[in-house]
């Protein structure tokens, strides 16, 4: 993990800008861009300087994984510590993350500037870490495709277990179960087992529903290796599914075949999430394909790009994202489909790798 490579693209950013530095408070961003893991503190970034404050509970653990920054120590509330450490800045502006910092924060923020007596301006930034995440490096892809792995294992068991009357819960408790002896940290979103009429919700939560035979079930999971989440959701039919089922499954299958085949670097995410959205409106569905087609994913299980109506976000080398179109009929039930890919070299792979045969024999 280059991290001077990553602070001095933040640093040509904020050169673009006009800003003479950052404040980063957002979990992801400030782990991507120091390598602290720690679950508290802040980073301030300058032309020259890099600081990392965190309180004592931090304070080893900072210096061991952050060894290009100046840590200093949070001692109290913010207007107790960080006036000082404006004053030692030779800025006169201040960029801070418009999308994290609450209202109060942003008040402790302003008094802290005042405080230290310097004019210091405050800039609100958006997106400025979260574009240099999009483009994932070889070490970060290593990572991803590890938990893509773990999660496939962990589908490709449970799969040939699936029978009718095992509840939800029971089968994402060891979808879950399996992940974490196969090394996940965690989990990085609360898996969804989703069967019959409760497949229709696209974040449903698994309950104690009973699994009924011919009827969908939704599995969308993820594992998490050094941080890096995967993201997969295969949809089954334990036994045989009905004409509705097989209608269903074949035309969202068919929009995310489109999508992947026609994908291309510069397209924007409305282009490409209009390519799927298409098959499936000219099927007669597209009333009921109500979310975005993917978004990107790393540290955080949702991030840039964003794949959707309306993005203007371009695809480039480098970008691992999510296409999960699907078809949700209330009363009836659901399927989605959805793969971790990377776009490389001009073309796409898949990170994920499970079976996408729709049924699961008696």
């Amino acid at each position: 993990m280059d991290i001077q490579e990553r602070l001095n693209k933040l640093r040509s950013l904020l050169a673009g800008k006009g800003t003479d530095a950052l404040l980063v408070t957002q979990n992801e961003n400030r782990r991507y861009l120091s390598g602290f893991t720690g679950s508290a503190g802040f980073l301030v970034i300058s032309g020259h300087e890099a600081i990392l404050a965190t309180d004592f509970r931090y304070i080893q653990q900072a210096e061991e994984q952050a060894p290009g920054f100046r840590i200093a120590r949070i001692k109290g509330r913010l207007t107790e510590w960080f006036p000082g450490l404006l004053a030692e800045l030779d800025i006169t502006s201040l960029g801070f993350e418009a999308r994290d910092v609450s209202y109060a924060l942003y008040q402790e923020v302003a008094a802290a500037a005042w405080e230290a007596g310097s004019g210091l301006s405050l800039v609100p930034t958006e997106g400025l870490a979260e574009s240099i995440r999009a483009m994932k490096d070889a070490e970060e892809v290593r990572s991803i495709e590890q938990a893509a792995r773990i999660a496939d294992e962990a589908l490709e068991q449970v799969r040939r277990t699936l029978r009718p009357g095992m509840s939800e819960r029971e089968v994402a408790l060891r979808l879950e179960l399996h992940m974490r002896e196969k090394g996940s940290d965690t989990l990085p979103y609360e898996i969804i087992v989703a069967s019959g009429p409760n497949s229709a919700l696209p974040h449903a939560r698994p309950t104690d529903r009973s699994i009924r035979e011919g009827e969908p079930v939704v599995m969308d999971l993820g594992a998490r290796v050094n941080g890096y989440a995967s993201d997969m959701t295969r949809t089954f039919c334990a036994g045989k599914g009905d004409s509705t089922y097989n209608r269903i499954y074949d035309i969202v299958l068919g929009a995310q075949l489109t999508a992947v085949a026609a994908l291309r670097a510069g397209m924007t995410g409305e282009q490409v999430d209009r390519l799927a959205r298409t098959v499936i409106s000219q099927a007669g569905y597209g009333d009921n394909f109500g979310h975005g087609l993917g978004h990107g994913i790393g540290l955080a299980a949702h991030e840039q790009p964003r794949l959707g109506p309306g993005s203007l976000d371009v695809l480039g080398e480098n970008m691992v994202f999510t296409i999960e179109p699907g078809v949700y009929l209330p009363g009836w039930g659901g399927v989605r489909i959805e793969d971790t890919m990377i776009l490389e070299h001009g073309g796409i792979r898949s990170l994920t790798a499970a079976t996408k045969d729709p049924e699961v024999p008696g």
